[in-house]
């Protein structure tokens, strides 16, 4: 299911007992900005960057949120908040790139084993909310994640990528069946990704 193809209908949501994900939108600015500060330190890790900055603010988060919004209606990536069953508080996102994605196809990519980068469906980066990771959500959000690619996605082959220095979900997906398949060398970065599937 080529992820260029903007006439193709994609699941547009996830719902769990314990969290729901939609796509992102611009009107959901406050709560995301309210998670993503809250989760600063992982997600410099995650990111390998300074990124969210002390600094950083409502008003530069509604920038990348209407990014994410036009990126996914493009169907250039995938981007969705992961909600309470409220609806009234992030508590992560989760993003979907073809293999060709921008940054992506400007990284190195190395084999582990015998997979093909190119029969690559999807590329998943997800993170959880401080207080929701420390209770174990990050690993049921993987769970839900992999069996909704497969059943309502149709993928064959989903990645799941994360970030080497960011210990916390590299230990997350080394405890599952998925095994290391591929490392990204991306420019600037001066760790690795790791990437499972």
């Amino acid at each position: 299911m080529p992820f260029t193809d903007a006439t193709e209908p994609f699941p547009p949501e996830l719902k769990t007992d314990e969290f729901a994900l939609r796509p992102i939108v611009v009107g959901d600015t406050e709560k995301d900005y309210a998670a993503v500060m809250e989760t600063r330190e992982p997600l410099r890790l995650w990111r390998q960057s300074t990124w969210p900055e002390d600094e950083f603010t409502v008003e530069e988060n509604r920038k990348d949120v209407v990014d994410m919004e036009e990126r996914h209606a493009a169907h250039r990536a995938f981007n969705y908040t992961v909600l309470d069953p409220a609806g009234t508080r992030c508590v992560g996102c989760v993003y979907v790139f073809p293999p060709s994605a921008t940054f992506l196809a400007k990284s190195t990519v190395i084999p582990v084993g015998a997979d093909e980068w190119a029969d690559v469906d999807a590329v998943v980066f997800f993170w959880a909310r401080q207080p929701e990771m420390e209770k174990g959500m990050d690993e049921r959000l993987l769970a839900a994640l992999r069996t909704w690619f497969k059943d309502e996605w149709k993928f064959e082959k989903t990645v799941y990528a994360t970030s080497e220095p960011f210990t916390q979900q590299v230990e997350l997906l080394e405890r599952t069946d998925l095994s290391l398949k591929f490392e990204l060398i991306e420019p600037g970065k001066a760790g690795k990704r790791l990437v499972f599937g």
